[in-house]
């Protein structure tokens, strides 16, 4: 995801229902080992403006043609949404959806990571936007107790090796789990393991793919430190993937494949993302695909039981009062707590929660713009089976129709 002032794309340059039929009310209570709940969401941006609002700001030094200093964008976001407040509590950018997560309890909780953390002041040369967070302030993420951060995206490298080193060592030192990303090939493929109470594991892997605009030198070869790279327009995606998981999983394990993919803009789900994202399901035994970069979200499919994200939107970042594709909506997205049977991964159940970035924060959506999400994931996912149904309490549930019926 790229995302300046100068820049908006990120190339440089009878209906089945799920198995519980429940409304959300009393979501807080998983039956052990019955069902596992997680909590996805769009890309999590702390860096740059949401760095110098934060206790520690770091350098506010920027590379970019226009913008100079991190501190124009909390200017631009406060010309748009009014004052926003200077050193915050690192829980302040949750905002509505601690509260959220505190009522749904889910038992894992995985978010992109499009930041890197690092004190590092040489960026990536030719990039034209550079994403980082002070490390002081990874507290930001511990309050919202976070398991995994995928790193597989196109600005963990933003401030070169050394800034993704320096970024790994801090979100481990903070008890954080990594994938996408490491000091070599090796470590770059391998999975977040997060062990689950009363047993059972989930096994996070994550990609970045170029079609996202990650640059080519990015990626982690042999010893060279790196992303993990997957291409969807590559044959041999799915079975590189397959092996990974083949190496990894064990009787019991539930797999999500995050994938940093395609355009920032439009709805439209490419020929080539479909056939990695069923390949996987159908191949490389992934229960959850975890698709991110485009800045809104995108529509659902449910595969032979299993849940594709195709694009979930951004969940928090800096660019309030940017303009120029507001026919999407970029400031609303969602929540995304997949319920999943423990013992096959399939999916029983999509909660999504709206929400809208306002004040540099998450904020829960209101009426109208919930219901603009509602109709627009409704229409986009027409062509796959899906459609959004509001609840009694306000979050819209996943409907979609079986395989053999779309």
């Amino acid at each position: 995801m790229l995302f300046g002032l100068a820049a908006t794309a990120d190339a440089i340059p009878p209906e089945a229902a799920p198995a519980s039929t429940s409304s959300t009310e009393g979501m807080g209570a998983n039956p052990a080992r019955q069902a596992v709940r997680l909590f996805l969401c769009g890309d999590v941006m702390t860096g740059r403006g949401i760095d110098q609002i934060m206790r520690h700001p770091g350098d506010p030094r920027l590379h970019e043609p226009f913008v100079k200093s991190a501190k124009e964008y909390v200017a631009i976001a406060e010309q748009a949404s009014g004052p926003i407040p200077r050193q915050v509590q690192p829980a302040y950018v949750w905002g509505d959806a601690l509260a959220e997560l505190d009522r749904l309890r889910p038992d894992a909780r995985i978010v992109n990571l499009e930041t890197a953390v690092t004190t590092a002041n040489e960026p990536w040369p030719g990039k034209g936007i550079h994403y980082r967070m002070h490390p002081t302030n990874v507290a930001c993420l511990s309050a919202a107790k976070i398991d995994c951060c995928t790193l597989g995206n196109n600005h963990v490298l933003d401030w070169g090796r050394d800034g993704l080193a320096e970024t790994i060592a801090t979100l481990h030192a903070a008890g954080l789990r990594t994938a996408g990303a490491g000091a070599d090939e090796r470590e770059a493929r391998a999975p977040a393991v997060i062990t689950l109470p009363g047993g059972g594991r989930i096994l996070v892997f994550a990609f970045g793919s170029p079609s996202s605009g990650i640059p080519p030198g990015w990626a982690a070869r042999g010893r060279r430190a790196g992303v993990s790279e997957l291409d969807e327009s590559q044959p041999t995606a799915v079975s590189q993937v397959a092996r990974d998981v083949r190496g990894a999983k064990r009787a019991g394990d539930l797999v999500v494949a995050s994938i940093h993919w395609g355009d920032n803009w439009g709805y439209e789900v490419t020929g080539e993302q479909q056939r990695l994202a069923r390949g996987l399901v159908d191949e490389a035994a992934v229960d959850v695909v975890f698709g991110h970069s485009s800045h809104h979200p995108r529509p659902v499919e449910v595969h032979r039981g299993k849940l594709i994200l195709y694009g979930c939107g951004d969940f928090l970042n800096d660019y309030e009062g940017i303009g120029g594709h507001e026919y999407y909506r970029p400031e609303l997205g969602f929540m995304y707590l997949p319920d999943l049977d423990a013992a096959s991964g399939r999916l029983r159940r999509l909660v999504l929660v709206p929400t809208c970035i306002r004040g540099f924060r998450v904020n829960r959506a209101r009426t109208g713009d919930a219901e603009w999400l509602q109709e627009m994931m409704t229409r986009e996912g027409r062509a796959l089976g899906t459609r959004l149904e509001k609840a009694s309490t306000g979050e819209f549930e996943l409907r979609w129709e079986p395989d053999d019926r779309r």
